[in-house]
C-alpha cells in the first residue's frame, strides 16, 4: 500500500508541475517553460508505467532538454523575427564630414552626420581624418561612430 501512495503522490507532483508550467507559460510572453511541461508529462506517462522515482525524474530532465534543444531555435527565428533598425543604425554606411581633426591617439574628433554631431575615430589608428575631410560611418560603438576615408 506505501509503495501506490507513493506513485499517487508523484502522479500529483507531476500533474501539478504540468499545470504550473502551462500556467506561466500562458502569463508571460514567449516560450520560457513550455519545455518543463513536456517533461512533467513524459514523467507523469513513466509513473503510469510503474517506473521508480529516479527514472521519471530522469525522464523529466531528458524530454525538457530535448524539447529545448528541438524547439528554441524556430521559437526565436519566429518570435525575434522583426528586428528594426534605431535611428542611430541610420546612418552606418552614410558619407559625413569631419567637423573637429580625428585622432585616436589624442582621443578627439568629432563628424557631422545628417545635421548631428557624433564623436567619431577612425578604424584604423594610424589614420587621422581632418576637418572638411569625407568619410564613411562604419558602425557605432557606444555614443562613438567609427569612420574610414570616403572613396
Amino acid at each position: 500500500m506505501d509503495m501506490l501512495s507513493g506513485m499517487l503522490d508523484m502522479k500529483a507532483v507531476w500533474l501539478i508541475l504540468i499545470v504550473t508550467f502551462v500556467a506561466v507559460e500562458a502569463a508571460i510572453p514567449g516560450l520560457v517553460s513550455i519545455w518543463f511541461a513536456f517533461g512533467s508529462f513524459a514523467a507523469l506517462i513513466a509513473t503510469f508505467a510503474g517506473a521508480p522515482v529516479w527514472l521519471q525524474t530522469v525522464w523529466f530532465f531528458a524530454v525538457s532538454v530535448v524539447a529545448l534543444a528541438l524547439t528554441r531555435p524556430l521559437a526565436k527565428k519566429y518570435l525575434n523575427s522583426k528586428v528594426q533598425a534605431t535611428n542611430a543604425d541610420m546612418i552606418i554606411g552614410k558619407e559625413c564630414i569631419v567637423s573637429e581633426k580625428i585622432d585616436n591617439v589624442m582621443g578627439t574628433g568629432t563628424v557631422n552626420v545628417d545635421g548631428k554631431v557624433w564623436t567619431a575615430r577612425t578604424d584604423d589608428q594610424n589614420i587621422t581624418a581632418q576637418v572638411g575631410d569625407k568619410v564613411t560611418v562604419l558602425r557605432i560603438e557606444g555614443v562613438k561612430v567609427i569612420v574610414k576615408p570616403a572613396r
